[in-house]
């Protein structure tokens, strides 16, 4: 039986990853680590540790016999550029940390990339699993460079490190945080909160998305897929569907009808220019078996559904 230990536990990916894995392994065999206060309705094994403090993650994994870390702690878009410095500090220097215990104690390695990775030159439309990367983000850079860091680990010293490049991921249960991608999330949240929203894109900018419960799903699928099958090393396009603000709006207003959205785009734009439209996952649908589940309706549907029941239990 695995044991897992979740760094980032209680961020947008890490509080579905969390129960998904404690579903499958059972809570006793899932550590879930954060830097900040611990939820208080949380139920399962939570430790308070700075990804910085190698000696404590030592301790941990000692302590718990863990074989498996999925190393989630990192800042996102928006936040790496209003913070560079600290940005690679959390970004790299922690990935950093985390390869060098998954080399020493022999650990299996998850470490997600992103579409930042991907810069203004790479193609847009279908964006290819090997291709140009040139980002020009403090996100992007480190996505890049983890990965190729991901990559050197495996190569040198045989560290079993496995990765997805996340589209926009869209979860109702954690507020929506600054990143670009993050609107698909606010507009849901303003929309129920106010019946109206001012997005930070322009309202034709294409971008892949997906739904957090298909994420957590590939997730697991990857970690659990036999190593001879798998032929990147980097990591894996991984992808749903695409839609601009516009048409997010279209669905939404098929539950809130009277909803309004303007457009007011900031420095966030650039970022989104620099991105991907579509991408082109057919690698990790070869080597892997991966598909995705939710539609742009579906994830409308669910999102509006599960919702209005969190603010109606409020």
């Amino acid at each position: 039986m695995s044991k897992i230990l979740i760094t980032g536990a209680f961020g947008q990916i890490g509080s579905e990853l969390v129960p998904a894995l404690q579903q499958k392994y059972g809570a006793d065999n899932v550590v879930a680590v954060g830097h900040s206060a611990v939820p208080t309705d949380f139920a399962g094994i939570s430790e308070r540790v700075d990804i910085s403090n190698v000696a404590s993650l030592q301790e941990l994994i000692k302590k718990y016999s863990i074989d498996t870390i999925y190393h989630l702690a990192s800042f996102l878009s928006a936040k790496c550029e209003r913070d560079p410095d600290l940005a690679w500090q959390v970004n790299m220097g922690g990935l950093k940390i985390i390869l060098d215990l998954a080399r020493d104690n022999k650990l299996k390695l998850f470490w997600p990339s992103s579409i930042g990775a991907f810069g203004p030159t790479t193609p847009k439309i279908n964006t290819p699993q090997h291709t140009i990367m040139e980002p020009t983000t403090m996100y992007g850079v480190t996505k890049m460079a983890g990965e190729l860091l991901c990559q050197y680990y495996f190569l040198k010293y045989g560290v079993d490190v496995r990765s997805v490049r996340y589209p926009g991921i869209i979860n109702y249960k954690t507020e929506p945080s600054d990143g670009t991608t993050e609107y698909s999330i606010a507009m849901f949240y303003e929309g129920l909160r106010k019946g109206s929203y001012e997005c930070f894109l322009k309202e034709d900018t294409a971008l892949p998305m997906m739904y957090i419960e298909d994420a957590v799903r590939g997730t697991i699928e990857l970690m659990n897929a036999s190593s001879d099958k798998l032929t990147v090393h980097t990591s894996y396009n991984l992808a749903a569907i695409s839609f601009t603000p516009s048409e997010l709006v279209m669905e939404l207003k098929k539950y809130l009808p009277n909803f309004t959205c303007t457009y007011k785009p900031d420095f966030r734009q650039a970022i989104a220019d620099s991105w991907p439209k579509t991408i082109d996952d057919a690698k990790a649908r070869e080597d892997w078996g991966w598909h995705h589940k939710y539609d742009l309706a579906r994830i409308t549907e669910f999102m509006f559904k599960n919702l209005s029941a969190k603010f109606l239990a409020k």
